[in-house]
This record gives C-alpha cells, structure tokens and sequence, in this order.
C-alpha cells in the first residue's frame, strides 16, 4: 500500500521519521508532498496512493476524484472541517482524525493566553489571579479535560457544560456539570471554547451568550473562529468595555477587533497544537491508525459514518 503524507506545513522531521518508521515497518510504501504551493501538485499526488495523512491541508471532492485509489484518510489532529465528509463517503474513503493527541498543547496555550489577559497583557500595571476564579469549559472532550486538570492546579473553580456529555462523567471528572450553556457563561469569569464548527454551533457564541458575562469577563476560544459571531462580539465589546477576548485563531473581523487594545489578543496563526510533542504524537498516531486499518478493518476513529 502506497501512504501520502500531504502537508502544505510540513511536520517536524521528527515527526515525518516516525511516521515513516510505522508505516514501513507494516510493509508499506511513504511518499511525501511537502510545502506544496498549488492544488495542482496535491492532485497529481493522490494520483495512485492508497492512503493520505494530512494536517490543515484541504481534502474536497475534486481531491477525491483524483486519488482513485484512496481508501482512508487521516487528519492528524483532532478538528477535521478540513475535510469534506459527504464527499469521502460518496467516494467510499473513509475519514478519521487523532483526537486527543494534541490536546495538552491546546489546554497549555488556553492557560498562556489566559494569564496573559488577567495580567492585563504585561502591561506594567495591577492585574488579577486565577486562583478562586470560575472557569467554564464549553465542551468536555479530550482538550476540555485537560483543561480541567490544568485549572485545578490554579485553584480555580470548574464548571462544564456539553451537550453529549453525561453530567456524572462530569462531575466524576471532579468539574460541577451544568445543564445548559447560558448558565456557564452566567456563572463563569472565564470561558473556554471547545466545541467543533458545526451547523448548530457556527456563529453561536453571540452578543446575547457572551453577553452574559460577569463584569471583566475573559472569552478564550482555542476551538474554531467559525463558533464566534464576530460582527456581535465586536459590538459587544464596544458597550462592554470591561470583557476581554483572547484566542489562538485570528478572526476575520481581526482589524475590528483591534480597536480593544488591553482586551484582545489573537496569535499570528492557529497555536494551540503547535508544540514538538503534539505534532510528533499526531503524526505517529495517524500512521498506526492507517496499518490498523489496513491490517484489521479497524474503523475505530472514522468521523464519516
């Protein structure tokens, strides 16, 4: 079986050796498309593989025309919009991610945006601590839970809400479940983002939901911009000179935003799984899960069934 790694932002080598060790350590074959400028080269690229491992790369239906041969592809990392679902399953490829191999990066870079707005950005001036503070966790996945851990360490209170998520997995995780996400963002004076972008939650965290925040209330969103609706956060900010938003993906109102210097912060590009371990983790991940897959049938990460 022939693997692509497809990476516009290629993986650290250590990464790329350890995907290589995997997947012909199984007998099969890696090739490699790296910093590739144009669609063209992608496409000649899946021309004859059997498998893709990609990262932000785009995998649309014109890809899948072209890799004839294709049968599964993986994301490596967990967030797969990236990836067009109905479209690989009109093609019979199927799609998987690697959840929970990047998130204790993500949940890190929550805490380094986080005490960076509480201390006011370094500013020179008084800031405040974390410590006794009411953190809220919009979505308890692998990231949400880490998150949790971290903030314990803090002393913070932690309270969660996720709408396919028990309460008493929750609250077993030693977190204070809530039952809806307006009392998380009523209740909190921090929220932390970590649902996907889906058609329910696109543009959901609104001037009315973040609206209810207590005064000098921070918005981390390490998820996806889609979540936010900016032109209403914009707005929000503008009347609520008192709320600070910090995030890793830098939104498309960003020149808006600007205008709250003290209050928002975004990062250059997206950060939060960008440390050596993750990226090492992720690819290696998605390379066992691709032999599993060829070896067993094993399905047991596909997002497109």
């Amino acid at each position: 079986m022939k693997v692509l790694v497809a990476t516009e932002k290629p993986f650290a080598a250590a990464a790329v050796e350890g995907i290589r060790k995997e997947v012909e350590a199984a007998g099969n074959e890696l090739v490699l498309l790296e910093k590739y400028t144009e669609k063209a080269q992608l496409l000649a690229a899946v021309a004859d593989v059997d498998a893709m491992i990609i990262r932000s790369d785009k995998v649309d239906s014109e890809v899948l025309d072209a890799a004839k041969q294709l049968k599964i592809v993986v994301r490596a990392g967990a967030g797969y919009d990236n990836i067009d679902l109905a479209a690989a399953t009109a093609h019979g490829v199927v799609a998987e991610n690697t959840p929970g191999q990047n998130a204790n990066a993500v949940a890190e870079l929550v805490f380094g945006l986080l005490v960076m707005a509480v201390r006011g950005f370094y500013n020179g001036k008084a800031g405040s601590e974390l410590l006794g503070k009411k953190l809220g966790i919009l979505a308890f996945g692998n990231v949400g839970r880490n998150v949790a851990r971290i903030a314990k360490g803090f002393g913070m209170e932690v309270y969660a809400y996720d709408a396919f998520c028990p309460a008493s997995v929750i609250e077993a995780a030693g977190v204070k479940a809530v039952d809806c996400q307006d009392k998380l963002f009523e209740q909190c004076d921090v929220v932390s983002l970590h649902i996907p972008a889906t058609a329910e939650t696109r543009e959901s965290i609104n001037y009315a939901l973040v609206g209810k925040m207590k005064k000098g209330g921070v918005l981390v969103n390490t998820a996806r911009k889609e979540v936010i609706n900016e032109p209403e956060l914009v707005k929000l900010m503008a009347e609520r000179t008192d709320l600070k938003f910090v995030t890793d993906i830098k939104p498309d109102a960003d020149a808006e935003f600007q205008q709250f210097e003290g209050r928002y912060f975004s990062t250059p590009k997206k950060m939060g799984a960008q440390t050596a371990e993750a990226n090492i983790n992720a690819g290696i991940a998605a390379a066992k899960q691709i032999n599993a897959f060829f070896r067993d049938g094993d399905t047991k990460f596909q997002v497109n069934k």
